[in-house]
């Protein structure tokens, strides 16, 4: 190969990573705007307000629909996501008689302070504090799905009398049960981040950072008094069905443990069993 036609690869290459550098960071953000998502409401005659507030100087996005007056429902979004993951339930009519919905922007996701990710205590300090911002003394319940779900444990566990109680579906909590993939900490604080597009980079450092602090609030599962459901797909092959059985155990002591498994279901069940999912929202309004 002579030394034009390499030139002209070397070129080649460079301006494909250029590109591609430059869609990466502009591109797979999941998330809606305001206007988009108010527009959505609108056209179905539901209201949804969109809020914004600051938490140790960092600005937090969230979202909420229903009535002031009612109990709360406040969901938790996986990784990468953002709060319309759920907007589906903030839509939904039967669940608006009988709750407040709130969905956030975890940090690092949506409007969040996106990009940048946090770690997990930080990021429970910090929704908590949307907690009290949004407290209307009637019950919250907490839904966490994937890695929303140690988010939410170690909120309750912070604040283990402040929540009505807690839903993990296909919650990612269990530490032993946590593939390796070593290969994550080539994309973390590396040139090499810059070629993940957009929410996957956030995603990543906090998939690093959660793998950690799993076993740190493994030992705070005692503190958990309150209701806890879980719900996963059989057949899940993102967070295997044996992180059930893990909370389980970590809350042997606790009469109020549920479990639902879906037979045949996958990781998705917010979206793909969205009946079974609202049939146990429901049933939390029986309990308050």
């Amino acid at each position: 190969m002579n030394t034009g036609t390499n030139k002209k690869l070397k070129r080649g290459l460079l301006f494909f990573t250029a590109c591609w550098i430059i869609f990466a960071q502009s591109c797979m953000k999941f998330r809606i705007s305001d206007s988009k998502a108010k527009a959505e409401f609108d056209k179905l005659g539901l209201s949804i307000s969109f809020h914004y507030t600051t938490v140790d100087d960092i600005t937090l996005h969230y979202t909420k629909s229903g009535s002031d007056t009612n109990p709360t429902l406040f969901f938790v979004h996986g990784s990468p996501g953002s709060w319309d993951a759920f907007k589906m339930y903030m839509k939904d009519t039967i669940l608006l008689q009988h709750f407040r919905i709130i969905s956030i922007d975890r940090p690092g996701f949506g409007y969040s302070d996106f990009g940048r990710a946090r770690n997990l205590a930080e990021q429970a300090k910090m929704i908590n504090a949307i907690i009290e911002k949004e407290d209307n003394k009637k019950p919250v319940h907490l839904i966490g799905h994937s890695i929303g779900a140690p988010v939410i444990v170690q909120m309750a566990q912070d604040q283990p009398n402040r929540f009505a109680s807690l839903t993990l579906l296909s919650g990612s909590i269990s530490p032993a049960h946590e593939p390796k993939e070593y290969w994550r900490y080539l994309f973390m604080h590396t040139p090499l981040s810059l070629l993940m597009p957009g929410a996957f980079r956030p995603s990543n450092n906090e998939i690093i950072y959660f793998k950690k602090e799993l076993y740190r609030i493994d030992s705070g599962y005692e503190k958990l008094k309150l209701p806890v459901t879980f719900i996963h797909g059989e057949a899940d092959n993102w967070v295997p069905v044996k992180n059930v059985d893990y909370g389980k155990n970590k809350l042997v002591n606790n009469p109020a443990v549920q479990v639902h498994i879906i037979p045949g279901a996958g990781h998705f069940i917010p979206w793909e069993n969205y009946d079974i999912i609202q049939s146990h929202l429901l049933s939390l309004a029986i309990q308050d």
